[in-house]
């Protein structure tokens, strides 16, 4: 077999692995789109054939985007947790009169960006639960005041299902809605309530949601319109490697249309305080991804999007630092943001997530012979860091995170942000 394209070590590689196996890698390292068939295969690789198609991966990334491996600073607002949908998986949200309920007002949104803006922060990141009771304006009204406040601050949000809430509270169309938003001060979309993007499987985790073909219609409008996206897939519970790579092929074909995507961003499935996993379990659930399916995750999406996603991002909030680290070998090529709050993957269970520091961020990087770069929301490299220095930014100094800036946990009993309170003054606003 014939591998022009290959360096001496991953031909010795390939020459040991199952033909089937070598075959597929083949035609994605010589650049040639593979079918979902091809996909589904290669996460059956398991042995020498999962290390050679991990190393072809690694390949490919080298080949595209170099050794640069980058990462931004930005903050994540999730500014409620009430949530009119029951999703399977999430753990955040609560019951709208519940005591742990929360809502934050406009002015708190724009401190905690404006905080995070004067510590380094080039982007905020902004998206919640779907609050019963909300004017539909409000994710356009909160773009305008935070845009007026902080310009220069790039405002990545809403996610797919709070912009078709938004848009049917308001009585306008998606396209509409998106015309607001981006009216408004909205740079860029999170490409989430995306799970898995084949209905039969979302019917299971997340019954009610947004649908494949109306979460397709409405991340190509946003594209349409100069709104670009990034893109995610949620696993490791009820779906099989085919679903995956039927995943992979709509968010390809939409690349091709459009070419509105920033990057490409695997979720593992958190577990531990899923309702689906204490409540009634849908058939084969499962504790989330392993080690070898993160592997897999990661080499398969680079192998599958490459000529259409260059930029696969690990999530450190799922995997943790340790794990994400290794991801580089598997095709990832960066490193997500520094967050300085994450609510939803804590509140499932995750172990991480309220403050990777930049100089964290650059050490994970180094450790891999990869070189650390700051980056914009949509890729521009802000500084490359080509040589070890001892560059510190802003957010290397805060030594207690939870203390500076406030973790979950200590959110949902603050008394002052309380949804039903915001609840009873919606209820009186309307009447």
């Amino acid at each position: 077999m014939n591998f022009p394209h290959l360096q001496s070590t991953l031909e010795r590689q390939l020459s040991m692995t199952g033909p089937r196996t070598a075959a597929i890698l083949d035609r994605a390292l010589s650049g040639q789109d593979l079918s979902v068939d091809e996909a589904t295969n290669l996460f059956d690789a398991e042995g020498s054939d999962l290390l050679t198609m991990i190393a072809a991966a690694d390949h490919l990334r080298a080949r595209t985007v170099g050794d640069v491996v980058t990462y931004v600073i930005n903050r994540n607002i999730n500014f409620t947790n009430v949530c009119v949908k029951a999703c399977g998986f999430c753990a955040f949200s609560r019951g709208h009169l519940a005591e742990q309920g929360y809502f934050l007002p406009n002015e708190e949104i724009i401190r905690r960006a404006r905080e995070a803006y004067e510590l380094g922060a080039s982007e905020v990141c902004v998206q919640a639960g779907l609050a019963p009771g909300m004017d539909g304006w409000q994710y356009v009204n909160l773009c305008r005041a935070l845009k007026e406040a902080l310009p220069d601050l790039h405002i990545h949000g809403f996610s797919p299902e709070e912009v078709l809430y938004g848009s049917t509270l308001a009585g306008v169309t998606i396209r509409d809605y998106l015309s607001a938003l981006k009216e408004a001060g909205v740079g860029s979309l999170p490409g989430t309530s995306a799970e898995v993007l084949v209905d039969e499987i979302r019917q299971q985790v997340s019954p009610g949601r947004i649908g494949t073909a109306q979460w397709i219609e409405l991340i190509q409008t946003a594209h349409e319109l100069g709104i670009p996206t990034t893109s995610t897939i949620m696993y490791g519970h009820v779906e099989s490697a085919h679903d995956k790579a039927v995943h992979f092929d709509i968010l390809r074909q939409i690349q091709k249309r459009t070419g509105g995507i920033t990057e490409f961003v695997p979720l593992s499935f958190i577990y531990e305080e899923a309702p689906m996993f204490h409540r009634k379990p849908p058939a084969g659930l499962r504790r989330g991804a392993s080690g070898a399916e993160v592997m897999k995750m990661y080499a398969v999406s680079r192998l599958m999007l490459n000529n259409y996603i260059p930029n696969l991002q690990v999530s450190w909030v799922k995997e943790g630092p340790k794990l994400s680290q290794i991801a580089l070998l598997a095709g990832a090529n960066d490193f997500g943001g520094t967050l300085i709050n994450e609510s939803i993957s804590t509140a499932a269970g995750a172990s991480y997530g309220q403050l990777m520091k930049p100089s964290q961020f650059r050490g994970l990087i180094r450790d891999m012979a990869r070189i650390p770069a700051e980056r914009s929301t949509t890729y521009q490299r802000v500084r490359v860091f080509e040589t070890e220095n001892d560059h510190r930014d802003l957010l290397d100094e805060v030594n207690d995170p939870a203390q500076r800036f406030g973790s979950y946990q200590n959110l949902i009993h603050l008394k002052e942000y309380r949804f039903k309170d915001f609840y009873q003054d919606q209820k009186i606003q309307k009447h």
